[in-house]
């Protein structure tokens, strides 16, 4: 018996032309203000790595605001974000202060980590 487990992959055509955005079947092409986004190449400071310990998010999320704060597209990435229920630090919010002003996530990981509901 072997330690590795079948996966069936589906094959997907995409067709790319010009400068069209990449068009995945099944999935909202990207916003053209997410091309504005400040923070745009900079994932990692915007979720978490695994294990993250609390003072560390605290200063990545901390430089993350910054950066939001100064965002041209800062408005349209909220609204993306609370309107998708993303995961993860967007437009100065993250995922538990979303979910505490009623734009849930299955399962937010700050309150679900501490415990704490609201």
């Amino acid at each position: 018996m072997s330690a590795f487990e079948t996966v069936t992959l589906h094959r997907i055509d995409v067709r790319v032309t010009g400068t069209e955005p990449l068009a995945v079947p099944g999935r909202a092409p990207a916003a053209e203000w997410m091309d504005a986004a400040a923070c745009k190449g900079r994932t990692p400071l915007f979720f978490p790595p695994k294990a993250e310990r609390p003072q560390a998010r605290e200063r990545r999320e901390a430089k993350a605001r910054r950066l939001c704060n100064a965002c041209p597209v800062i408005d349209q990435c909220r609204t993306y974000a609370r309107e998708n229920h993303e995961y993860g630090f967007w437009a100065g919010e993250s995922e538990e202060q979303r979910h505490l002003l009623g734009y849930t996530v299955s399962a937010p990981i700050g309150l679900r980590a501490t415990g704490t509901a609201r």
